[in-house]
This record gives structure tokens, sequence and C-alpha cells, in this order.
């Protein structure tokens, strides 16, 4: 079961570097990463309006989309610099 999950990896990994060559306008990137940080806002809001309190889901659910942001803002900075 170990196997299979560092193969799943690997292959993931692998289509991820394959798209990523693939790359050749990073604005359509950026129009992504500027949807996920208004998404961000308005899951502030959202937790906001909750007190806060989603059973410990819209903590996570805000970090997922902050990692998504940061991958997505370091996805354009990398293709910008390929150009």
């Amino acid at each position: 079961m170990k196997r299979l999950y560092i193969l799943a990896s690997l292959a993931s990994f692998a289509a991820g570097a394959a798209t990523a060559a693939m790359v050749h306008d990073w604005r359509e990137l950026d129009a992504v990463h500027n949807k996920i940080v208004s998404a961000i806002h308005d899951m502030e809001k959202a937790r906001a309006a909750n007190h806060y309190d989603m059973a410990g889901h819209g903590v996570k659910a805000e970090q997922l989309l902050r990692d998504a942001e940061h991958e997505l803002h370091d996805a354009v900075e990398a293709a910008k610099a390929a150009k």
C-alpha cells in the first residue's frame, strides 16, 4: 500500500511538471490567482458571519485557499521568469 502511495505521488509530480512546462501565458494563471484571492476574502466574510465556528472546516478551507494562492503566485512568477 505504501508503494502505491509513492507511485501515485511520483505520477502526480510528473504530470504537474509536464503541465507546468506547457504554460505559455502566465496571464491565465494570474486570473485564477485573483479568483483565489477573492475566494479567501469571501471565506473570511462567511466565517465572520458564522462567528468562526464551523467545526474546524472553515479554518481548514481558508488554509487550503491560502496554500493554493501561494502556489499560484509562485507559478505565475516562474512562468514570467521563463519568458
